[in-house]
């Protein structure tokens, strides 16, 4: 299993995870050891709300979830049809979120009233919808 977890800093968990270009990608082998995360900072051109599918490889197309503190309706759908479970969360450390989401005990993401509308005027511009 791999886990994505958008990452500004390389440590903490960050939002707007359509936008994002950095990510911190966790494996989890079968006896349940997480490794250390590999730093993944993606070009333009393959940030999410950016990129064409058209067939090529994109760095995180094995990723079976994705944590951030939030995404847009569009990115939601997006990864869903990559058959990429996007979990949302007030947690900020990228670690520990892991965690959490493996024992099914992730926080719920704080309310963002601004931010979710900010969200839902950017996916009306989306290629993703």
């Amino acid at each position: 299993m791999k886990i994505a977890v958008a990452s500004s800093d390389f440590r903490s968990v960050s939002g707007h995870a359509g936008r994002a270009k950095r990510w911190l990608a966790f494996s989890i082998d079968e006896a349940g050891q997480v490794s250390v995360p590999e730093q993944i900072e993606l070009p333009g051109d393959q940030v999410f709300h950016y990129v064409e599918e058209n067939g090529q490889p994109h760095p995180l197309d094995d990723v079976d979830a994705v944590i951030t503190l939030s995404a847009g309706e569009g990115f939601i759908k997006h990864m869903e049809k990559r058959g990429t479970i996007v979990a949302l969360t007030a947690e900020k450390d990228a670690a520990k979120a892991v965690a959490d989401y493996l024992a099914q005990t992730l926080s719920d993401p704080k309310p963002r009233p601004i931010g979710a509308l900010i969200c839902k005027t950017l996916d009306i511009f989306s290629k993703h919808k």
